[in-house]
């Protein structure tokens, strides 16, 4: 029976393994999403840079026929078994994408380097984080989000984010300092009597 599976593939290599593994005749999605870069025409980029969707029968075509491919790294697994995608999954990508293509692409953003923001959507949503920087691939963003007490980088569409305006009647919050208790290279520093 077929069924859909993620493959990871090397850098810059995905349009590479989706040829490949066409002429294999495995049906192959490629999600593709038109950015605008600065000064160059609309171009079309991986919406998951190194990732891209195999339909495929793995009792008919063989996995190591899979994993073989130039291009690929790996499929993706759970306890060393081929992990499936449902279906809808990847008609919901499809969906998402297509309307986002139809708006003429991935909007831009115009958050700076340490905006408050609440992300809107996904796993994270309703969460306060500061905007850290935009990452190279498929213009996502990352910003710096406050997890079990630990700042965490984390990975967000940008149209995820919503700006957060300090409260003009709030005084501003000073940012609080630890007292220095070494000289530097552990040297404790002793209070004069």
């Amino acid at each position: 029976m077929k069924q859909w599976y993620v493959l990871q593939t090397k850098p810059k290599a995905e349009w590479q393994v989706a040829e490949n593994l066409q002429l294999l005749e495995v049906e192959v999605y490629l999600p593709e999403i038109k950015t605008r870069k600065a000064g160059k025409s609309v171009q079309n980029q991986p919406f998951f840079p190194n990732y891209l969707f195999a339909e495929v029968d793995l009792t008919v075509i063989e996995l190591s026929t899979i994993q073989w491919t130039p291009g690929l790294l790996r499929l993706i697994t759970f306890d060393n078994e081929p992990t499936p995608v449902p279906a809808e999954v990847i008609d919901l990508i499809r969906h998402k994408l297509e309307a986002i293509n139809l708006n003429g692409g991935q909007p831009r953003h115009d958050f700076k380097s340490g905006d408050t923001v609440r992300i809107t959507e996904g796993p994270f949503q309703d969460m306060m984080a500061i905007f850290d920087q935009s990452t190279s691939s498929a213009d996502r963003v990352r910003v710096l989000l406050e997890i079990l007490g630990r700042a965490s980088r984390v990975e967000v569409d940008p149209a995820d984010l919503k700006k957060v305006t300090p409260d003009p009647d709030e005084p501003a919050a000073a940012p609080q300092k630890r007292p220095r208790r070494t000289r530097g290279r552990g040297r404790p520093i002793h209070p004069k009597d």
